[in-house]
C-alpha cells in the first residue's frame, strides 16, 4: 500500500524539488501539491491523505496554525527555510522537521520514520530508492535559481564561492555553490567526492588508476583523504 502524500508550499521550486525526492522513492506518491494552506484544506475534505510535507512561512495561513486547525491530522513533516519552529513543530506532534535546501539522502530518511510509525514496510535503502532520469537539483547561477538535471552532470569542479558543472554535452558553467552545498544536495545519487576540489558522477566514469579517475577522457586527481572511499566506491560498482 503505497504512502499518499500532500506537499504544501508557496515557492514552485520547492515543490519540484519534493516531487523530485518523492518520485526517486519507492511505495510514495503525491495525491496533490498546494501554494497555501487553505488549498491544503479543500484537498484534505476531499481525499485521504497519510502524509503532510508542510512549510511554515506561507500567505494568508502559517502551516503551525494550519495544522493546529486539523481535528483529524495525518502525519507530518515540516519542510522550511526556518529552524526557529522546531520546537513548535514537535509540540504539534510533528514527524520530522526538515531545514532546506532538504538532500535526498534527509528526505529518505524522514520518509522512513513515517512509514515505521505507520508500519509499512521499510525496505534498505538500495531497494527503497530508484533512479529517475528527471531528478534535478537548483542551483544559483547570476542571482537565480537553475534547474540542472541530475543525469546531465559529468563531473564538479571547486573555484573557491562557486563551482564548475562539466555537462555531458561538452558545456559547462559556474553556479555559486560550494563544493560541500553540491555533495549534499547530490547525496543519494551516483556522486562521489574524490578530491577536495571535485566530485564525479560513477555513471560517467571511464577509467582510475592509483591516482586518477578518467570521465569523458579528462583524469581527474584522487586525493590521498578520499583514497580509500573512492577504493571502497570503485569496488561496489
Amino acid at each position: 500500500m503505497k504512502l499518499r502524500c500532500l506537499l504544501v508550499d508557496d515557492e514552485p521550486p520547492a515543490l519540484e524539488i519534493l516531487q523530485s525526492h518523492i518520485s526517486n522513492i519507492t511505495g510514495v506518491e503525491v495525491l496533490a501539491t498546494c501554494k497555501n494552506a487553505l488549498e491544503a484544506l479543500d484537498v484534505l475534505h476531499e481525499k485521504q491523505v497519510d502524509l503532510i510535507f508542510l512549510d511554515i512561512k506561507m500567505p494568508k495561513l502559517i502551516g503551525t496554525e494550519f495544522l493546529k486547525s486539523l481535528a483529524n491530522r495525518p502525519k507530518v513533516i515540516f519542510v522550511t527555510a526556518y529552524r526557529e519552529y522546531a520546537l513548535d513543530s514537535y509540540e504539534l506532534d510533528a514527524v520530522d522537521y526538515l531545514v532546506k535546501p532538504v538532500t535526498f539522502e534527509r528526505f529518505l530518511k524522514a520518509v522512513f520514520k513515517v512509514k515505521r510509525l505507520m508500519g509499512h514496510e521499510v525496505r534498505s535503502v538500495s531497494t527503497e530508492y530508484k533512479k529517475n532520469p528527471e531528478a534535478f537539483v537548483y542551483v544559483r547561477v547570476n542571482k537565480s535559481m537553475q534547474k540542472l538535471l541530475v543525469h546531465q552532470v559529468r563531473y564538479i569542479e571547486s573555484w573557491k564561492d562557486y563551482v564548475k558543472i562539466f555537462l555531458t554535452n561538452g558545456e559547462n558553467f559556474m553556479a555559486k555553490q560550494s563544493i560541500s552545498s553540491m555533495e549534499n544536495m547530490l547525496s543519494g545519487h551516483s556522486f562521489l567526492r574524490v578530491h577536495r576540489s571535485y566530485m564525479i558522477s560513477l555513471d560517467k566514469m571511464t577509467g582510475y588508476n592509483n591516482n586518477d579517475i578518467i570521465v569523458a577522457g579528462k583524469e581527474i586527481p584522487i586525493g590521498r583523504l578520499y583514497k580509500q572511499r573512492v577504493m571502497d566506491a570503485i569496488g561496489s560498482t
